[in-house]
């Protein structure tokens, strides 16, 4: 059993969800960089928290449906890795004014004895979304002012939730921006926008933000085929399949980098899935073959599975359908998904249940960060794959808790088992959901922010937290 302590670093702050380093251009010491739901981004230096930007004028109005819960927000923040020397950043975020009614007006669930429910379009995309999401660059200027330069994405999404989140990170092999998008919510992908190889929703992208550096403001789409040329150039797809996603990790591994991504579960399962070896296919050449009508050798492309797959699972609706006694009895709502994906898809590395019996278990309710540690000071984890959890057993009484446990890599392909990691440390009454989890530069300190509602309009309940031995 493996045991740690949380040692505070700021408290009082909005819902926290995204922590990583970086050291700011003339100083010389790296900063733990928090940036919140509502749009504050800060920074902890000499003990202090300080303000880099604060763009919540910029961002949607939070919390006011679904009872204070929203998954839009500030999603994404990544730093150049020349931040030092060209002080580059990028940001992901809903964007003020564009709340729409929605793609449906009720909550989705397929009915496998109703086929018309398994093959829904998205139609009247322009009028029928919930919001949109912008991706820009922007630059702190030698005054020590951050702005933006320009727009690199603009991105209409269906539902309010399942915007990804912790969405953008920088590849340390090919040094581009990677952009982890969710399906587009309401559960289930209703238009199946995840396996579609147009669609942006449930996709993992690599932005080269260093070619067409003049491209701004694209037109506002869903589809790689709506992009203006000169902003499909820029774009290559690492993977499709994508649930809800808490951003990518890389690991070193000899002469290249392990890549971690967690696909948040429908009912079943959370799943973290691992691979060295991936070919990006480049959106001009999805295209083409679109055009073309030819099929893509998509070998070495990524798929996680999802709609028809739930992790290692076919995706769960069963159900008996006495309409049609030619039917089996049970029978799975995307079958004929999971038949197709079956051998296309990537395995993932470990899945923990939302269900899940055993004294040393627990049962899960979304994964909310995934993280190798490669420091010395918690020497049983050194070399893991940590990961945290919103809350275990959800819908247990309060105080809830969240969950941080881990997983080793392995190169044999088969599903690794987990272990939970006891914390040292009391909350008291307080709810503690684990809402993000983050590291610095070279993975040797691990960061959790922690809330108390899962109500992004509660202020102020946030504390970020340094895992210690």
């Amino acid at each position: 059993m493996i045991k740690v302590n949380l040692r505070p670093l700021v408290g009082n702050i909005n819902l926290p969800t995204i922590l990583k380093t970086t050291i700011l251009p003339g100083d010389s010491t790296e900063r733990l960089f928090i940036a919140t739901q509502v749009g504050e981004i800060f920074y902890i230096g000499n003990g202090v928290i300080e303000t880099f930007l604060d763009i919540r004028p910029r961002i949607l109005e939070l919390g006011t449906s679904a009872g204070g819960y929203d998954e839009r927000g500030l999603l994404g923040l990544a730093f150049h890795p020349e931040f030092y020397y060209n002080g580059l950043f990028y940001l992901h975020y809903s964007v003020a004014g564009t709340q729409g009614p929605g793609a449906f007006p009720e909550p989705f669930k397929p009915n496998p004895c109703d086929p018309s429910t398994l093959n829904l379009k998205w139609t009247n995309r322009e009028t029928q979304y919930n919001h949109i999401d912008t991706v820009e660059e922007w630059i702190l200027q030698s005054n020590a002012q951050p702005q933006k330069r320009r727009t690199l994405l603009n991105l209409r999404r269906p539902f309010l939730n399942h915007n990804g989140v912790n969405s953008l990170n920088f590849s340390p092999e090919t040094g581009k921006l990677i952009l982890t998008t969710g399906d587009g919510g309401a559960g289930y992908d209703p238009f199946n926008l995840s396996q579609d190889d147009m669609e942006i929703a449930g996709k993992i992208i690599e932005i080269d933000v260093g070619i067409n550096t003049f491209n701004d403001n694209p037109p506002v789409v869903t589809r790689f085929d709506e992009l203006p040329v000169t902003f499909q150039e820029t774009l290559t797809v690492i993977a499709k399949g994508v649930r809800n996603i808490p951003g990518i990790s890389f690991q070193r591994y000899y002469n290249g980098y392990i890549k971690y991504v967690g696909n948040v579960g429908q009912d079943l399962v959370e799943s973290i899935f691992s691979f060295v070896d991936y070919r990006p296919i480049p959106v001009t050449d999805l295209i083409q073959s679109s055009l073309m009508r030819t099929e893509l050798v998509l070998e070495g492309f990524i798929n996680l599975g999802w709609r028809g797959w739930e992790g290692a699972f076919p995706t769960s609706i069963i159900d008996f359908c006495s309409a049609d006694p030619t039917m089996s009895e049970k029978i799975n709502a995307y079958y004929d998904e999971a038949i197709n994906t079956s051998v296309k898809r990537l395995l993932p590395l470990t899945s923990y249940f939302h269900k899940d019996p055993r004294p040393d278990k627990f049962g899960a309710t979304a994964l909310t960060g995934v993280h190798p540690y490669m420091g010395n000071e918690i020497p049983d984890l050194t070399g893991s794959v940590v990961f945290t959890d919103l809350a275990r057993n959800e819908g247990s009484p309060p105080p809830v808790r969240g969950v941080l446990a881990y997983t080793k890599f392995n190169t044999d392909c088969k599903l690794q088992d987990f272990d939970v990691i006891e914390i040292d440390y009391d909350f008291g009454s307080n709810s503690a959901f684990f809402v993000s989890l983050g590291t610095n530069l070279d993975q040797t300190r691990l960061y959790l922010g922690v809330y108390g509602s899962m109500k992004v309009a509660d202020h102020n309940q946030g504390t970020i937290f340094e895992i210690v031995p």
